[in-house]
């Protein structure tokens, strides 16, 4: 089973994830910008963190045999701060750059004024560079976030094939499906959704436009619930050209209208690399 993780997080998971994620399968993985669990107080902590996600987290995967791309954005619940409208500056630096393969997470947190115009910039953004977007719907009030998401992406004029709407579930997927985005899934240990769940609305629904992701992030989640989702497909009847379909090129479909996946670029861990003088296996091999 080969698996790419559209959705996860991993600037805050450990090297043992990326292991793990290696021997189930991952080979290649998208992280989107995100709030970091602490807020941020100033322009200059994006810049070097989206430093981080085109260079050292790209190369710690890259460690485990895993090709890692990136979206960039003012994540949604950081919108709302007024100290942080300047990294909307920031943006075209970092969409130009290769492994950068879309605008995200964008969307509502607290379906507020401000999250909204952020929201509608980050639209324009992606038009601009040719990007497609990751849109993150809010944890609450999920209908109607979905429903003004997809008239804000109408609005835009980009093709709703350039559009993925995430962390969707049952009571919202219809609205997408209908209005012909991209369908994103987060499937968790105990909320969004879970793997058998997941699997209903694959059979409702089918695997056009679907995508799967852990959303594995700081908080309790499971990098491997996109292997979990995939051998429950099997166990539901589906075949393994379906998983692979769901797991694989999906995303890869999605993605590559970017122009920038890597998934070329992988080759076996290097022991000895360093990044700034820093290594990741610390002369030893991946397990």
């Amino acid at each position: 089973m080969r698996i790419f993780d559209p959705h996860i997080h991993m600037t805050s998971r450990t090297t043992d994830d990326y292991q793990a994620m290696y021997d189930a399968g991952v080979r290649a993985v998208t992280e989107p910008a995100f709030w970091l669990g602490q807020p941020r107080t100033s322009v200059g902590s994006f810049r070097d963190y989206f430093d981080g996600l085109v260079g050292w987290e790209r190369f710690r995967a890259a460690q485990f045999g895993i090709t890692h791309h990136c979206t960039v954005a003012l994540n949604p619940k950081e919108a709302n701060d007024p100290r942080l409208a300047g990294v909307l500056d920031l943006l075209p630096r970092y969409l130009a750059k290769d492994g950068v393969v879309a605008v995200g997470e964008t969307g509502f947190d607290a379906m507020t004024e401000a999250e909204e115009t952020v929201f509608v910039r980050h639209l324009g953004l992606a038009a601009e560079h040719g990007l497609p977007v990751l849109v993150h719907t809010p944890h609450r009030d999920k209908v109607e976030g979905t429903r003004r998401s997809l008239e804000l992406v109408a609005g835009s004029g980009l093709p709703p094939g350039m559009v993925l709407i995430d962390h969707l579930n049952e009571v919202t997927v219809g609205q997408v499906a209908e209005a012909g985005c991209w369908m994103g899934f987060s499937i968790y240990p105990d909320t969004k959704m879970d793997e058998h769940r997941m699997v209903k609305v694959l059979s409702e629904y089918g695997l056009d436009r679907m995508i799967v992701n852990s959303a594995a992030d700081w908080g309790r989640s499971d990098p491997l619930k996109t292997l979990k989702t995939g051998r429950a497909m099997l166990d539901a009847g589906f075949g393994e050209d379906d998983v692979d379909r769901v797991l694989w090129r999906n995303p890869v479909e999605f993605y590559a209208q970017s122009g920038r996946l890597l998934l070329d670029d992988a080759q076996a861990a290097d022991p000895t690399a360093t990044w700034e003088g820093n290594s990741v296996l610390r002369g030893q091999r991946p397990v």
